[in-house]
């Protein structure tokens, strides 16, 4: 992928995407590994922000719900994400959190598919969706049940019983992707409803939700999106299901005519229905022009930018001996996201280390450092200079400093 033949320089020259780390505010002195977490700050994010609050909020008070377009951002943002994931108009929101959103599409699932009990997940997946399924499961009573699965061997393993595979697209420890293709085909010969997670995927690489014949997805925005901490998460709702799809969190955006106040709730017949309360304006549309970074670029050209940063980062690391001290634990690089996962026992505060010397990245139990290619603003100046304070940190044990040890309470 890489010939080491060409310097971070000459890389960096030739990168068609060079030009769009200047839609970005991104502090001095700092090289970010940690877009897979959260997405740093896009410059029209931060207009809109000041005008959301100053002129439409400050100014035009009340009047914003119209003048303003608030009350359809929803959609319009949803419609955004949509082509960033594949998803024709009409089939994406954007509201609430991943996890509130997996509670109404898991309850919707499973009353399209009365007869069967079973939810089928992986038990690495991310916590909060297991977490999820635990609790919708703990109303529903005991015929009910989540079912775990082998993520790298999904398709021999579906069984007529299910009645939703829940999985996340890429392992947000170690990176491993899977191909949302196959195993949506395979889950339909069954009759299984599919619902994906796209925290990882959604912004990184292409994904094509329509073509794929995905049931449901989910995903969050403030990640490789870059749509603030916080950010209103999204759902997809394929055209083919909204006829038939209700989720049971009735509130009044969802309804077909909210402000004909009525006392009986008419659900809309489209993925508008997952609107519940009113949505948070200020992040949503923060949210909006944050999106617009992607303006002019394509999702291949980002896949293909983040391999060969990722690539770029394995071959300085071995030239830098890092294979001495770590190990890759991620799968081959046509097997993964975005994101490399490297392991070692004192991975959390080596974390600490690398930040404190202007590299971030982050941590994930029990121990996995993280490192997050994000193409959009990395050059391969930034990886090999990363790379040089990585090696330095675990040549002189750097790490072993007692400050470093100490976890703070967000990891």
């Amino acid at each position: 992928m890489i010939n080491k033949v060409f310097s971070a320089k000459q890389l960096d020259d030739k990168d068609p995407l060079r030009h769009v780390a200047e839609r970005f505010s991104l502090p001095p002195n700092t090289v970010y590994l940690d877009g897979n977490s959260l997405g740093p700050l896009p410059k029209a994010a931060q207009t809109r922000a000041q005008e959301v609050v100053n002129n439409q909020w400050g100014t035009d008070l009340i009047k914003s719900w119209n003048c303003h377009d608030w009350i359809n951002l929803p959609q319009k943002v949803g419609d955004k994400t949509g082509a960033l994931i594949g998803a024709g108009k009409g089939q994406v929101v954007c509201c609430d959190s991943i996890s509130i959103n997996l509670f109404k599409v898991l309850s919707a699932a499973l009353k399209m598919r009365p007869e069967r009990k079973v939810i089928a997940t992986t038990r690495d997946n991310f916590p909060t969706d297991i977490y999820m399924v635990q609790g919708l499961l703990s109303l529903l009573g005991d015929e009910y049940s989540i079912r775990y699965i082998d993520e790298a061997d999904i398709e021999s393993q579906l069984t007529d019983d299910i009645a939703v595979l829940m999985l996340t697209q890429v392992n947000f420890r170690s990176g491993f992707k899977q191909n949302m293709e196959a195993v949506t085909r395979q889950a339909h010969t069954m009759g299984i409803l599919t619902l994906w997670d796209l925290a990882h995927s959604a912004g990184a690489f292409v994904v094509d939700l329509d073509e794929c014949q995905v049931d449901f997805a989910v995903g969050c925005t403030y990640k490789y999106l870059n749509g603030g901490p916080g950010a209103p998460a999204f759902v997809y709702v394929a055209q083919r299901h909204q006829e038939e799809y209700r989720q049971p969190l009735s509130g009044w955006m969802g309804h077909k005519s909210p402000f004909a106040f009525t006392p009986d709730y008419e659900a809309q017949n489209s993925v508008n229905q997952n609107l519940c309360g009113t949505p948070a304006i200020l992040s949503m549309s923060v949210l909006d022009a944050a999106l617009s970074v992607f303006e002019g670029v394509t999702l291949k050209a980002i896949d293909e930018k983040s391999k060969k940063l990722q690539a770029f980062f394995a071959a300085e690391g071995k030239r830098a001996g890092l294979c001495d001290y770590m190990e890759i634990v991620s799968p081959a690089i046509e097997n993964r996201g975005s994101q490399l996962a490297l392991s070692h026992s004192d991975a959390y505060a080596i974390c600490q280390a690398w930040i404190a010397e202007g590299v971030i990245a982050d941590f994930r139990a029990p121990n996995i450092l993280r490192i997050g290619f994000a193409p959009l603003y990395l050059s391969f100046a930034d990886i090999e200079l990363a790379v040089h304070k990585l090696a330095e940190i675990m040549q002189n044990k750097t790490y072993e400093n007692e400050v470093f040890q100490r976890k703070q309470h967000v990891t």
